[in-house]
């Protein structure tokens, strides 16, 4: 099979397979606050780290609802320069599931999917208490992106992280963070996700074992 996509997309699938081929997606549960101190709380499975020194983070906003093409966690962040990233695990994913629900720009998520607010340290927005991780971020730039979409944008968010919290309980007695204890989702095609389960290590050519 081969097609191309926008106009010339005939791929006859009932689908587009897109998301379904760049799998798993990690999903960042990005909490932000307006500036008029609404609180918002919402999932992007487009989201990965970019940089390590300092550490980078990203989430794309690809919004198609929304007058002006921006949702509600792009803005605040332009507007405030903050953001936390929380992951998502096995535990919490009917709650990540329902703050991605469209509703109005005054709701507060944590609220309607009954999360708790746990203040941050350096930055306003809260993190997700009941999250095993979550990363205080500084927000750096946006980049916008071609959009074939009329009245759709879509926009890749940059922050740093300046600070992280982690819960003692997903890291080992050799001091090493373990994904199979707290089970982080990602997100595959359609309405499907994923967890980690299963982790197996491969040294690099000319790697010896520490």
């Amino acid at each position: 099979m081969f097609f191309q996509p926008g106009e010339h997309q005939q791929h006859g699938l009932p689908h587009n397979p897109f998301k379904s081929l760049v799998v798993p997606r990690p999903i960042g549960w990005i909490s932000s606050v307006s500036r008029e101190g609404i609180v918002n709380l919402a999932p992007y499975s487009f989201f990965n780290a970019v940089a390590d020194s300092p550490p980078c983070v990203f989430f794309a906003s690809n919004a198609g609802t929304r007058p002006d093409g921006i949702k509600d966690s792009q803005r605040n962040a332009e507007e405030t320069g903050e953001f936390v990233v929380n992951i998502a695990t096995w535990d919490l994913r009917d709650h990540m599931n329902e703050t991605s629900a469209s509703v109005p720009h005054h709701v507060n998520e944590f609220e309607l999917s009954g999360l708790t607010m746990a203040k941050s340290k350096l930055v306003a927005p809260p993190h997700v208490a009941e999250s095993p991780i979550s990363m205080e971020c500084r927000y750096l730039q946006t980049v916008e992106m071609p959009s074939t979409q009329a009245g759709r944008g879509n926009f890749v968010v940059f922050g740093e992280v300046l600070g992280f919290h982690i819960d003692d309980s997903i890291v080992n007695e050799g001091g090493l963070v373990e994904p199979p204890r707290f089970r982080p989702l990602a997100r595959l095609g359609y309405m499907d996700y994923t967890s980690v389960e299963q982790v197996f290590s491969m040294l690099r050519p000319g790697q010896k074992a520490t």
